[in-house]
């Protein structure tokens, strides 16, 4: 009897402590029913509407009605026309289409011939699933169709850009990237602040004539080097083993990550002095993590999820930079091409760090 005494004493001392931490409290409901909605309302694996340009050089009424079917299909969703398959190539490169249509002068002559393909679907091949969604268009019943051509030659071709293998690692080890610098750049700073209160050192750090400003950069700074190492170390494993590629340049490269690690550190940053202990930290940094690896793009094409869902991926440092890593590595896209993410990326660090700072500041008071 004393012992079970003794053991409800102390069932009834964890109940009482895991009351007062409200941010665990939380967690026990929130995480559960973040993965719910992410997982079965979020994620879509039946891709549609993928960003569309169209290159119709034959410009007939033929013409027009195969675009005007394919479009019917949901499959696609036409964003641009241009005028030439040159144009294509260039929007698929920058990354602001994910597939191209392209019709030739001679479509009326080709759709009659039994030899040739009518029309070629340029795809960014780099995403295995929108390519292989854009390959079945290829057995889509279209209007003119004719039985005869059904036994013969495909009315359309397509063409797999940047990865035309479909190997799953050049997809993955881009976005990977930007995972593993997530998830250890945030963990670093998220109990930065946190911990210097913990040994006591925050008293020390308040009598100092160092601002809240050059602590919190301070505080960065080193991780910065740190995060460039293990670019650096990914990039040798994923060309070693995996013979993923790095077709743009690598200055490109390290400095679209310099601004992601800073964007990382910086949100830590202001996580460590948004709680009072190193585990609540750990646990407001998890919950971080999920929507950011679900919600980027880097597991679900981005373009199958539901409007709501793009719109909070948006918001996300990790989906603006899985964009840059697939374009500089695979697509060889320069930064001047991709301005705008980088440009975001850079805006939220020092929004970030800005908020980190001025938040310390009020805790000196």
């Amino acid at each position: 009897m004393k012992s079970l005494s003794r053991l409800m004493a102390v069932t009834r001392k964890e109940v009482r402590q895991m009351r007062r931490d409200r941010l665990t409290f939380a967690m026990i409901f929130g995480i559960p029913l973040m993965q719910i909605i992410l997982f079965g309302y979020a994620i879509n694996t039946d891709v549609r509407n993928l960003r569309t340009a169209v290159a119709d050089e034959a410009n007939t009424h033929l013409s027009r009605e195969f675009v005007a079917q394919l479009n019917a299909t949901q499959v696609t969703d036409i964003h641009e026309r241009v005028d030439t398959v040159a144009q294509l190539e260039e929007l698929l490169r920058s990354g602001e289409v994910s597939v191209g249509i392209a019709i030739p002068p001679d479509f009326d002559r080709r759709v009659a011939d039994d030899t040739r393909a009518a029309a070629h679907i340029l795809v960014d091949g780099s995403d295995p699933t929108i390519a292989g969604i854009a390959d079945a268009l290829r057995s889509l019943p279209l209007g003119f169709d004719t039985a005869i051509r059904q036994q013969r030659t495909e009315l359309i071709e397509v063409r797999a850009y940047y990865n035309p293998e479909r190997r799953t690692p050049v997809n993955i080890i881009p976005g990977l990237i930007g995972v593993i610098l997530m998830m250890t750049m945030m963990m670093f700073t998220a109990v930065a602040v946190v911990r210097e209160r913990e040994r006591g050192n925050l008293e020390l750090l308040i009598n100092t004539p160092v601002t809240s400003a050059e602590l919190m950069v301070g505080k960065v700074l080193p991780y910065i080097f740190l995060g460039l190492v293990q670019l650096a170390v990914i990039l040798t494993v994923g060309k070693l083993l995996f013979a993923v590629p790095v077709r743009g340049s690598i200055v490109d490269l390290y400095l679209a990550g310099c601004v992601y690690i800073a964007a990382n550190l910086a949100l830590g940053l202001f996580f460590s002095t948004a709680v009072k202990s190193q585990f609540q930290a750990i646990q407001l940094t998890f919950f971080m993590m999920l929507p950011s690896i679900l919600l980027s793009g880097f597991v679900f094409p981005f373009d199958g999820m539901p409007e709501a869902a793009r719109w909070i991926g948006e918001v996300l440092p990790i989906t603006h930079f899985i964009r840059l890593t697939r374009g500089i590595m695979l697509r060889e896209a320069g930064l001047g091409e991709m301005v705008g993410e980088l440009v975001y990326l850079g805006a939220f660090a020092a929004i970030a760090m800005t908020a980190a700072a001025l938040r310390f500041s009020k805790r000196l008071d």
